[in-house]
């Protein structure tokens, strides 16, 4: 059983390093939107092309905005953090009981 635990650890811990990395896209992405970015930028391309994806199904299915404030950003951070408390615990936890 040791070996699903540390699978199931592993697992958990990709998790949690690909959901950090991705919160820190987004959060680039709401700076950026901020200013006026050079649209030719590799970086910067890099940046949309990975979060737009899911920024915009979040505004298919929320389609308003406060005043001109796009808070798709504030959604995906927030489903992160939901998925880093849920889904990562959770799976910590199965280990955790597996191993002892």
């Amino acid at each position: 059983m040791f070996i699903l635990g540390n699978l199931l650890q592993a697992f958990a811990t990709i998790i949690n390093i690909v959901l950090t990395i991705f919160m820190w896209l987004v959060i680039a992405r709401a700076i950026l939107s901020w200013v006026n970015p050079d649209p030719y930028n590799p970086i910067v391309r890099f940046i949309y092309s990975i979060t737009e994806p899911v920024l915009f199904n979040v505004r298919r299915f929320i389609p308003f905005s406060f005043g001109g404030i796009d808070i798709s950003p504030i959604i995906v951070l927030l489903a992160i953090v939901f998925l880093q408390t849920f889904l990562v615990n959770t799976l910590r936890m199965i280990t955790f009981r597996l191993l002892n």
